[in-house]
This record gives structure tokens, C-alpha cells and sequence, in this order.
């Protein structure tokens, strides 16, 4: 990918690339695809723009500097505020005497507005407005930027990988029609958003980071960047982004970001404290959805199934379209055991949101119940869907080598994942795959350092904690091995209906530790000092000390049984105190 072309610039020509065959459905219309811009049929030849599979993101990056003026940003800034103020305002007027209750479209504007999710149909119905208003105002360059990045939300939130070569497509109109160093933040904005939904997310940063050099306030390149950091696995960075975010932007969003923050580090008390509050003062449906859904996650990985079933719920009576609480909801069934409820809630989520994670879980699970020919269905099922998002641009690597390392090809799996280390894309979730993958293809020694790794970010998982262990038992290293499956199984007793259960016995093999500990962990005295050879003496001088022996022998006994008196030894050390229990923002009683 060319680093050296400005990102409104096509690196290929002025021709857009060709078709693909098939277009997407558009969420307007079921029946059938229809042109990013032409709600009414797929007559247009160039409906939909299928970018090459060869790189996750065809877009190229941002400039290496910019040489516009702040003042010409925050001009185009401002502009953009102001239309967008005048759409939410431009209203028919009511007959009635009280105000106009907003409809779904000025309802979709306010939450992008306040950094909120919007509901499905409200963001339908905002593609459906954006998409007639720029056919007949083709160059209005904030229209098509906030046209581009709903269909990179609608892409997400629907798993339909194929709008984002839409949102690609629309986002270069904007940027043709006003470039970005004239004050069309929000188009790079969206081509971060992208970039991360992609899973390129390197690209993804130098996008946000273009424009927080231009506009350093502005909060809606924060989100963006946390995305990024993450995915490359740099806390440091993430943590300072959230930061910025939370003074920027106060409220939900803020809360938010800062629980994912204090999950990702390990923190629970804080992460639960924090996902709370954004539940409590979450007003929209959608928003409020989003932070049920993390409280059920949250209690999923503490080993409460119950509570995660509670909160998954809870959040499908606010939003019935936040799909992916189903998916939440059916893993919480398995661990209660509830089994036929669990596949009926996995089958509801892949057919509303096929994702290829959830193919994964559920074919787990139906290898868990001896069910081999279903499984073998959803493996099939997940080769496809990553094969359909590659072709829409979309890495699925790492999920695709989590699969290989447990049901298919180990080697392929390094391969995949060395080639994610290669793009910096060293989340702990890559560390925890990669170094995993390195054991399942024999190569444990080398795989250590990749699940130390991960385990050290101080996230509290516990597959992390269960391959680390089971490596560390492979090479022998008994007590860590010991340490880690007692992490695993205490941290989440049914993280998965495969891997539970091989944890369980994993630290049944290697049975209790030798009473009293690793033994004792004073450093041992120093040796006592070599005694000196008495000096020979004459025959009668020995002779008259063998009379003296004689004589006295109440003496001999205390000498022989006196020893010399060692150097004391050194106070033996307290335990270790353990690291997570000194992170900031940690608290006891933790489980």
C-alpha cells in the first residue's frame, strides 16, 4: 500500500474498481441490493465496489504531515456543525400545542451527536435520508462523510461485510468533494472507523492520528483511536486516548470506554463500578442495550452464568435488535447447563448476526455433546463467512487461527498469526493465539513467552490463564503450571464446554503441591569453616594431654556437642505479593 498518496487520491485511477456480482441487501430494501446512493432498485451497473482481498484496508493512508491552517479546520468544523444543527431543527411544525417528538432519523443524528450507538431502524432510516439527499447534492461533502461511516456502523452492527465497500466508496466522494486538510475531519474519521472494523488497525491509526493533529479536541477521533491502540496491543497509548475522551466527552460514552479501559486491565471491581453507572444514567434504548450487554459480559467472565443470563435479557427487552446479546445469552446457557435453550439462542444469533465467532462457539459446542457431523456444519460455516469477509476486505486471521490451532492445521495457524505479529497487531489476544498455537504445533518452548504475554496485561481470562498453564506443564514447569489452572478454573469454572473441562483435569494430574509448599524458602547458612590441623607436638607432651583426657571427662561431652555457631540466617522472606493486587484501582475481594 502506497504511504505517499494523499488520502483523497485513488492509488489505481479514476475508475472505480469493478462490481461485485452479487450485491448486498440493503437494509432498506429485503428484497434485494440496491446502490449506496439510488434507494429505488439495483439498476445501476456500479452498485456495489468489492475492494481486493489482498489487504485489509484499500484506502490508503494519510499524509505524513499536514500543511493546513487550524483556522481552515475549524472553519469546516463549524460548518458542519451548523448544518447539522439545521437538520435537527428543520421540522415540519407540529398542529398540537407541545413539541415535535423527534423522528427516527433526527433520533439516529442525536446519538452520533452525543457518541451514542443509534438503534438499527434508526440508523436505516438516517442511510435512507443521506442516501436520497446527496443524489441531488452529490458534492455536499458532510452528507456523504456521515453517509460513509453509518454504513461502517451498519456493517458491524449487522455483520453484512459487504457495505463496507459502500462506506469506502462514499467516504472518497467526500473527500473528492472538500479534502480532509480543508476542514473534512469527519471523512478521515470515518475511514479510521474502517480501517478498524477491517481489522487494519495500523491504518486505522494513522487515520486518527491525522486528525488529532489537526483538530486535537475534537472527541469524536478518541473512540477511533482507542479501537486502534487496542488492536495493537499498546495499553499505554488506549489508556491516554480514554483519558482525553472522558474529558472531552462526559456522560455514557465516557463511561463506557473507561470500563472497557479497567476490563482490559484486569481491574473488575472498577469495571463493574464503571459499566454500572453508564447502565444507570443510559436514557436511549440503544445506549442502554449497549451497557446491559457489557454487565452480562462481565459477570460471564467472573463465572456468574446466572447474572449474565439476567443482564443479556435485560438488554433484549430494551433493544430487540442487539443481536449480539443472544450470542452473550446462549454462552451463558451452556454453563447452566441448559443445553437445548443454548443452541435455539446460538442458532437465533448466527441466522440475526452471522458472525463467524459465533459458528465457532456453537460448533464447540456441539462437539462437546458428540454431535461431530453438526460441528463439522459450523466449522464449514465459519470457513465461509471468512472467506466472504477477506473478500470484502475484512482480516479474520486471528479468528480463523484460533480455530486451525484446536481443530485444524497448527502450522497454519503460526503462520496466520505471525504474520498479524508482523503488522504490530500484538493485542493480548493475538499473544494469548499465537503463543497456543505455537504449543498445539509442538513448539511449546517458543509459545511460553507469547501466553506469558498475554496473562501479563493483567486481563482476567480464563483461556489465557488455561494455555499458559498447560504450556508450563508441557515444559515441566510444574508449580506456575499448577498456579495458572487454578486461575483458570477459579476465574471462570465454565469458560468453555471444550476446554473447562481438559482444565480440570489438567490440574488433577498434576495433583496437590508437597505439604508445607515448595518447601523451605530461607536461603540456606553459610558452611561452617574448615577446621584448623593442630600443630605436632612431642610424645610426651601428647602423652600427658591423653592424662588430662582421662582426668577430666565431664568436659569432652560439651565440647563434642558445642557447635560452632553459624552466622545467623537471613529472616526468611515474606510470600510475593501478588502484582494485581497492587495495580491502581484494584480492590480485594475480587474472586
Amino acid at each position: 500500500m502506497a504511504m505517499d498518496v494523499m488520502p483523497q487520491q485513488d492509488p489505481e485511477s479514476g475508475r472505480p474498481p469493478q462490481p461485485s456480482p452479487q450485491g448486498p441487501q440493503d437494509p432498506l430494501d429485503p428484497q434485494g441490493p440496491q446502490d449506496p446512493l439510488d434507494p429505488q432498485g439495483p439498476q445501476d451497473p456500479q452498485a456495489l465496489y468489492v475492494m481486493p482481498a489482498e489487504g485489509a484496508t484499500a484506502v490508503p493512508p494519510p499524509p505524513p504531515t499536514l500543511r493546513t491552517t487550524l483556522r481552515r479546520a475549524a472553519f469546516g468544523a463549524v460548518a458542519a456543525g451548523v448544518l447539522l444543527a439545521g437538520a435537527l431543527v428543520a421540522v415540519e411544525d407540529g398542529e398540537g400545542d407541545g413539541p415535535k417528538e423527534p423522528g427516527p432519523v433526527e433520533r439516529a443524528e442525536a446519538a452520533a451527536t452525543a457518541g451514542s450507538p443509534a438503534s438499527l431502524s434508526d440508523l436505516t432510516a438516517l442511510i435512507g435520508d443521506r442516501q436520497k439527499w446527496v443524489e441531488s447534492h452529490p458534492k455536499d461533502a458532510p452528507s456523504l462523510a456521515t453517509l460513509g461511516t453509518a454504513y461502517v456502523e451498519w456493517a458491524r452492527r449487522s455483520a453484512d461485510t459487504a457495505y463496507y465497500a459502500r462506506a469506502e466508496e462514499t467516504l472518497k466522494r467526500s473527500l473528492e468533494a472538500r479534502a480532509g486538510e480543508r476542514g473534512n475531519g469527519e471523512a478521515w474519521v470515518g475511514l479510521a472507523a474502517l480501517a478498524n472494523a477491517r481489522h487494519d488497525f495500523l491504518a486505522a491509526k494513522r487515520w486518527g492520528e491525522t486528525v488529532k493533529r489537526q483538530q486535537p479536541k475534537a472527541w469524536n477521533v478518541y473512540p477511533v483511536l482507542i479501537d486502534a491502540y487496542t488492536g495493537l496491543g499498546d495499553q499505554k497509548a488506549a489508556t491516554a486516548a480514554t483519558e482525553k475522551f472522558g474529558e472531552l466527552r462526559k456522560g455514557v460514552p465516557a463511561l463506557a470506554r473507561t470500563a472497557e479501559l479497567y476490563r482490559g486491565q484486569g481491574w473488575r471491581e472498577d469495571a463493574l463500578a464503571t459499566a454500572r453507572e453508564a447502565a444507570d444514567r443510559a436514557t436511549q434504548p440503544a445506549e442502554k442495550a449497549e451497557a446491559l450487554h457489557r454487565l452480562g459480559e462481565l459477570a460471564w467472565e467472573r463465572g456468574e452464568p446466572e447474572e449474565a443470563v439476567a443482564q443479556f435479557d435485560a438488554a433484549l427487552r430494551t433493544d430487540a435488535g442487539h443481536h449480539a446479546s443472544l450470542a452473550g445469552r446462549a454462552r451463558a446457557l451452556v454453563a447452566l447447563e441448559r443445553t437445548d435453550e443454548a443452541l435455539a439462542a446460538y442458532q437465533s444469533a448466527l441466522e440475526k448476526l452471522p458472525r463467524p465467532e459465533y459458528a465457532l462457539e456453537l460448533g464447540e459446542l456441539y462437539e462437546s455433546l458428540g454431535l461431530d457431523g453438526d460441528a463439522r456444519t459450523q466449522y464449514t460455516a465459519l470457513r465461509e463467512m471468512v472467506a466472504g469477509a477477506k473478500r470484502a476486505g475484512v482480516d479474520e486471521s486471528l479468528l480463523l487461527a484460533r480455530f486451525e490451532a484446536d481443530h485444524g492445521d497448527p502450522d497454519e495457524a503460526v503462520e496466520l498469526l505471525r504474520a498479524q505479529w508482523r503488522k504490530q497487531h500484538r493485542s493480548a489476544a493475538v499473544a494469548d493465539a499465537l503463543g497456543w498455537a505455537l504449543h498445539r504445533a509442538g513448539r511449546s518452548r517458543e509459545g511460553l513467552e507469547y501466553a506469558e504475554q498475554a496473562v501479563g496485561t493483567g486481563v482476567r481470562n480464563a483461556s489465557y490463564a488455561y494455555h499458559l498453564g498447560v504450556i508450563q506443564r508441557e515444559l515441566e514447569d510444574y508449580g506456575p503450571a499448577r498456579r495458572n489452572l487454578e486461575q483458570a478454573v477459579r476465574t471462570n469454572p465454565v469458560f468453555s464446554p471444550l476446554a473447562a473441562p481438559l482444565a480440570r483435569q489438567a490440574l488433577e494430574a498434576l495433583g496437590e503441591p508437597p505439604p508445607g509448599g515448595p518447601g523451605d524458602m530461607r536461603p540456606p547458612p553459610p558452611p561452617a569453616p574448615e577446621p584448623k590441623p593442630e600443630p605436632k607436638t612431642e610424645p610426651k607432651r601428647e602423652a600427658e594431654r591423653e592424662t588430662e583426657r582421662e582426668t577430666e571427662p565431664e568436659r569432652e561431652p560439651e565440647r563434642k556437642t558445642k557447635p560452632e555457631a553459624p552466622a545467623a540466617p537471613s529472616k526468611a522472606p515474606a510470600p510475593a505479593e501478588d502484582d494485581a493486587s497492587k495495580s491502581p484501582g484494584r480492590l480485594t475481594g475480587d474472586g
